[in-house]
């Protein structure tokens, strides 16, 4: 009986040895054929480039207190109209990975300040190697800005121009054959230089012109 019983052990123990192989090989081998494809397919971030910049209005008013104003009266703030169309493209840089554009917010930037709201653009597929072309409107009205926005301005306006940057969030996911990854943050930000016009005395920038500015600059993308 005890012969038996050792002879049963052994069996058992080289059982559960393979089993232990055999699970340790199974995920040794879809470990190295995630990391095969990862290597193979090199998955890069899109590449955006803002093509032009459309100006509407671009007009800062600064209102202060006269002299005949109550002394309890509080000073009207600095606010910032904009108007702008901005051409914004996207070029999928993959041969093999396509990309799901979801819930993109544009919004226009000044100094580190949004100075319009979020405009959504649709929910876009962009197959391998294909380029896809955006042309938002931009809008903000009144905005309030800060002293230090209606000094730096001032300054852009002694100098003949100032950058706005066209900025975007949203998500993405990839595509690979019928699998689609999970959602993965994007952040894009385009800069684009405007020419300033207009009074030193209330309002800075452009107010009626329509002006239109070839920009074609390369955009910096976080993913």
């Amino acid at each position: 009986m005890s012969k038996d019983c050792g002879h049963h052990d052994e069996e058992r123990r080289q059982l559960l040895r393979r089993i232990f192989v055999g699970i340790t090989t199974f995920i040794i081998l879809i470990l190295l054929i995630i990391f095969l494809i990862w290597i193979i397919l090199q998955p890069s971030k899109p590449h955006f480039i803002i093509q032009d910049l459309t100006v509407y209005t671009f007009n800062l008013s600064s209102t202060t207190a006269t002299a005949t104003e109550p002394s309890f009266s509080s000073p009207t703030p600095n606010t910032l109209t904009t108007t702008m169309q901005a051409t914004i493209s996207s070029f999928n840089p993959n041969a093999r990975i396509g990309i799901y554009y979801q819930k993109l917010g544009v919004y226009a930037s000044y100094r580190g300040q949004q100075i319009s709201s979020y405009t959504m653009v649709p929910v876009t597929y962009q197959g391998h190697r294909e380029a896809t072309v955006w042309s938002p409107f931009l809008y903000g009205n009144t905005v309030p800005v800060s002293p230090y926005v209606l000094s730096s301005l001032q300054q852009d306006q002694d100098a003949g121009g100032t950058l706005v940057n066209v900025k975007i969030n949203g998500r993405v996911k990839w595509k690979v054959g019928t699998w689609v990854s999970g959602r993965y943050h994007i952040d894009v930000n385009c800069p684009a230089y405007i020419t300033l016009g207009g009074g030193r005395n209330n309002a800075i920038g452009v107010a009626t012109a329509v002006m239109k500015f070839q920009t074609d600059q390369t955009c910096n993308v976080d993913v």
